[in-house]
């Protein structure tokens, strides 16, 4: 079936033969004849690259109103990205997805400003303005973009310093939900040889949901980035350096659970619905980090230099140098509930360094690059914790909304906090949980033990990871005729690391925790250990001869001493390589076949001590990797106004990475085998300089083929997405109207690897069962479209716009954090945004 249907898709081509890489066409006019990428590292029309490449050209930015990834990802087929916050980002290309934020974790899908590496999830995501394109090539990559190119790359090229011209810009904006937004570049030549750019952006959003229980409402927008460059040259050496900043300080995300009505925390009374896309009632616990409030307090910044010697006809030099790091403290309400059950956060922090250098050949039919790099990166990333132990046990009895002491409360209206601080309730469940074990509690121990329960018990862990990476590579491309030519490319990796791993229980043993260790232990040891708990003070002995209790966690073990570092390092490396043929039927015309392997470099991972200051435990994942095979065609028709582009594609996977849940924890495993195989195209149409018309289309069946998980899809991944739309502009009096529609849409997808499948959510690889299939987003449209008027020489606009017109009920995550409690969360997608917005460019000639 799966043969099958790749050659059904890789006879389609004609067909149905789309154009992403073409869609800066529109910004020429309609020739496209100057179009060019760089996705071989080396210049060229889109047409002669014989991989499946997306380009989205700064005219298309501004038309569509593009402000950031997930935003650009819509109309390229085969590409998404989910934006929980600018902290939490996922990119997801042809069903695989990078987005951990662990510090030794490898990413699959590199994204790149300028060809400088800023794959690190936390360090991601950033804005996209003064843009000059952004390039996605699909497939693997890791010989043309480097170790972390799996599955793909993004490269962000920003706008550089122009020696020709002097140049001003700027644009204002504000819509509904208090949205407002500014941005401005100038760009002035020093004298023939030197160049200066700046650019900058601040924009802002009140949160579109509501805070039930008062102060700021959750997600929503704050951010600040600029960017200076230089450009100077000297004979056949230029030079550009770049430096980037920017800071986000949006409120929480609100991980909303939907299981639970929205209560007032103090009264009880139900203040809210439960509907995935409304308001939600949620705090953090009382005295987290310091008293610090929901929501993200993240930086990044970077500096680059890139230098390009010709040193002759045939031989260009480019070194390339790179400093980045990036800071984020991120407190989130992890349960989805007014009960502060879990308070979570994340404080990740990283840095590299990074050069690499590429001599590139051209003489006659022969292109060729060689180069080498060196990386070096340092990272760790704090994960503190707060549980209110009493209410962690009211869920673990399935009875938060008191169990019936309340008479006739649903199941669905948590109790009052004020009922879980009586020892005779948390008494009564102690003695159901321990019955659950077959273990009978008297009434007695029962509440003593439960009167030791802590409302704030604080535990943290924290993993760290130096990696140290030198790779060589190189590519040949040989044109054979006129019309043939043959490309093979090789990359070799090798990777010196070390991770690290810390825990500790910060305010003394959970209680909580204790008694459910107790209760798997052999009797005399279990019934010493439910003794020592119910010592009044038992969360605050420290461990004796006398007092022999461990240190126990709830949700992590701490490691030897209570905090103690452990270390373990790995060394390993390895190829990936791809080799390509093209026919050029004609000079705008190309059909390719590739074959490329794969490799995302080994992880050593780290998790937490199985036991109460037991050792880490480290375990080294292999290298994942996948063999690619692709059939595309690529042609523009119509004097290059008309530009088709597809391909088809069959991937295998060995060593595929997982997350899978142990107990409370998130775990990176490897599920072994699986495969995907699809097709994605698009089609342009620029019949004038007054109408652009493009659509596109992906199909990917992505599965699991080994395994408990055999047959589920990959998360993220829909089956089917699609867009289209049009970009119009219609003389009127002394200017223009312009008219930008658009649709995208997207079939059904599931947030996790395990589709959210009961059977793989029970007790002991669950502490909760969930017994649910809800953490599903079905298929669903958004509407967009911009309306204005601009001057006729494009000075200035005004437009209208407004973003998902209908106002469609969309989730864009489920499950998070809360799984481990089974809460999980839901996190609401963009309502109907509109607004209005003013914008101008001037310049002239040097």
């Amino acid at each position: 079936m799966k043969t099958r249907a790749f050659a059904l898709a890789a006879v389609s081509l004609p067909a149905l033969l789309p154009a992403m890489a073409q869609a800066q066409a529109a910004s020429t006019g309609g020739g496209g004849s100057d179009i060019i990428v760089t996705a071989q590292l080396r210049e060229q029309d889109p047409i002669e690259v014989p991989i499946t490449l997306s380009m989205v050209g700064e005219r298309d930015l501004d038309r569509l109103g593009i402000d950031e990834f997930d935003e650009l990802s819509r109309y390229v087929p085969g590409f998404k990205v989910q934006n929980q916050s600018p902290n939490n980002p996922g990119f997801v290309m042809r069903g695989i997805t990078s987005d951990s934020g662990t510090a030794f974790n490898e990413p699959r899908v590199s994204v790149f400003q300028d060809g400088v590496s800023i794959s690190k999830s936390r360090g991601s995501y950033v804005e996209l303005f003064d843009i000059e394109r952004v390039e996605i090539a699909k497939g693997p990559q890791s010989t043309l973009y480097g170790r972390g190119a799996l599955i793909g790359a993004v490269n962000v090229i920003q706008n550089k310093a122009r020696l020709d011209r002097y140049e001003v810009a700027g644009e204002a904006s504000y819509g509904n939900y208090d949205a407002w937004s500014v941005e401005g570049m100038a760009n002035a030549p020093l004298n023939d040889d030197m160049a200066v750019r700046v650019a900058g952006r601040i924009r802002k959003r009140d949160g579109y949901v509501e805070n039930l229980l008062g102060g700021a409402d959750f997600n929503s927008v704050d951010t600040r980035a600029v960017r200076g460059s230089f450009h100077g040259r000297s004979g056949g050496l230029t030079f550009d350096l770049i430096g980037n900043y920017q800071k986000d300080t949006p409120n929480g995300t609100a991980f909303k659970s939907i299981a639970y009505s929205p209560t007032d925390p103090a009264t009880g009374a139900v203040i809210g619905t439960r509907g995935r896309n409304s308001a939600a009632a949620l705090a953090p616990g009382a005295g987290f980090e310091g008293g610090k409030g929901l929501g993200l307090d993240r930086q990044v910044w970077g500096v680059t230099g890139i230098a390009n010697l010709e040193i002759s006809d045939r031989f260009t030099l480019t070194s390339t140098t790179a400093y980045r790091r990036f800071d984020a403290l991120e407190i989130f309400d992890a349960d989805g509930l007014s009960l502060p059950i879990l308070t979570a956060g994340e404080d990740a922090r990283g840095q590299q360094t990074s050069q690499d250098f590429r001599l590139t050949f051209e003489d006659g039919p022969i292109t060729a690059v060689l180069g080498g790099s060196y990386f070096h990166e340092t990272g760790t990333q704090r994960t503190p914790a707060q549980f209110d132990e009493r209410m962690v046990l009211g869920r673990l009895a399935g009875v938060l909304n008191g169990g019936g002491v309340i008479p006739g409360r649903p199941a669905t209206d948590p109790a009052p906090a004020a009922l879980f601080s009586s020892p005779a309730f948390t008494g009564a469940l102690l003695q159901g949980v321990a019955a659950s074990y077959g273990v009978p509690l008297s009434a007695a121990q029962a509440q003593a033990i439960g009167a030791n329960l802590k409302p704030t018990h604080l535990e943290t862990s924290t993993n760290g990871a130096t990696t140290r990476a030198f790779d060589v590579f190189g590519d040949v491309t040989i044109r054979v005729t006129d019309s043939f030519e043959i490309d093979g490319g090789l990359r070799y990796s090798h990777d010196d690391k070390t991770s690290t791993f810390s825990s500790a229980v910060v305010n003394g043993r959970s209680v909580l925790g204790g008694l459910i260790g107790a209760l798997s232990q052999p009797a005399a040891v279990r019934t010493a250990l439910l003794q020592a708990l119910a010592v009044p003070g038992a969360a605050s002995i420290p461990p004796s001869a006398a007092y022999p209790v461990p240190l126990f966690g709830l949700g992590t073990q701490p490691t030897a001493g209570n905090g103690g570092v452990d270390e373990d390092s790995l060394k390993n490396g390895g190829f990936s390589w791809r080799l390509s043929a093209r026919y050029a039927p004609g000079a705008d015309s190309s059909i390719y076949a590739t074959y490329a392997r794969g490799r995302r470099p080994a992880v050593l991972s780290a998790s937490a001590p199985s036991t109460p200051t037991g050792p880490t435990r480290f375990s080294v994942l292999d290298p994942e990797t996948v063999d690619s095979f692709e059939l595309g065609a690529k042609t523009a028709l119509m004097n290059r106004t008309l530009f088709l582009d597809g391909a088809a594609f069959f991937y295998q996977y060995d060593n595929f990475q997982t997350t899978v849940q142990q107990g409370t924890q998130f775990v990176l495993t490897n599920a072994g085998k699986a495969e995907s195989y699809g097709f994605e195209g698009q089609v342009r149409w620029v019949p004038s300089d007054a109408l652009t018309l493009f659509a596109n289309y992906a199909w990917n069946h992505s599965r699991f083929k080994a395994g408990v998980r055999e047959g589920n899809r990959f998360r993220l991944s829909p089956d089917h997405s699609a867009s289209f739309g049009a970009m119009a502009s219609l003389p009127a009096g002394p200017g223009r109207v312009v008219f930008t529609p658009s649709v995208t849409w997207q079939s059904k997808v599931f947030f996790d690897d395990d589709n959210d499948r009961p059977d793989l959510q029970q007790p002991p690889a669950a502490l909760v069962a969930d017994n649910l299939q809800d953490e599903v987003q079905g298929g669903y449209a958004l509407v967009n479209a911009r309306l204005g008027y601009e001057a006729a020489d494009g000075g200035w606009r005004v437009e209208g716009f407004i973003e998902n017109a209908f106002d469609k009920k969309y989730i864009m995550d489920a499950g998070n954090t809360g799984d481990s409690l089974g809460l999980p969360t839901f996190i609401a997608g963009a309502p109907r945004f509109y607004g209005i917005s003013a914008s101008f460019r001037f310049g002239a000639d040097k």
